[in-house]
């Protein structure tokens, strides 16, 4: 019977431990904050592939761009009308070598961004604590936002995220920030 109450325990333990390492979420604005105040205790980083920052934005604010996802330009996906996007074979090693690189941690607070927070921003977060970092958010609606629900402009993203919070970004890419395999 103790056996049996010890493997209960410490399969409820593992269990509530995996369910608890869901990255939680962060606004643009609190994280520039963060930025603001503590930019030398956390390491921001875009996990967009670089093509699209070159035709979306950049915010000099984040400390180094390591894309969580690759467009894959040899594999089009006609019933999606997309590129294939595959995962960074190199990506937790490069977020680990950006931590060394700012003298931080794996316990340091990382905060990811994408273009919209969902298909990258937490996605690459909870990557990230599946992979043995401690302190991992995102920014919910990401760099360029949510599309607007109606009206005119009904579809494009000119809700919340980091541009429409009127966060300092622009087209210009810092070249010493952005991935160049």
């Amino acid at each position: 019977m103790r056996l049996l109450l010890v493997t209960l325990l410490i399969t409820f333990g593992l269990s509530f431990h995996a369910s608890a390492q869901e990255a939680q979420s962060l606004t643009a604005q609190q994280t520039y904050d963060l930025v603001q105040k503590q930019g030398d205790q956390i390491l921001f980083v875009d996990v967009r592939d670089p093509v699209e920052i070159m035709f979306i934005g950049f915010t000099d604010a984040v400390d180094t761009n390591i894309p969580f996802k690759l467009a894959d330009r040899s594999a089009f996906l006609s019933d999606k009308g997309r590129f294939a996007m595959n995962t960074n074979p190199d990506f937790a090693a490069g977020v680990e070598q950006a931590l060394k690189d700012k003298g931080l941690s794996k316990d340091a607070l990382i905060v990811t961004m994408c273009r919209s927070g969902s298909s990258r921003g937490k996605p690459s977060a909870d990557y990230l604590l599946e992979h043995g970092f401690s302190n991992v958010k995102y920014i919910d609606h990401g760099f360029q936002g949510s599309g607007a629900k109606e009206g005119k402009k009904a579809g494009m993203r000119i809700v919340n995220g980091w541009q429409n919070d009127g966060l300092p970004w622009s087209m210009k890419l810092n070249p010493e920030k952005i991935y160049q395999p």
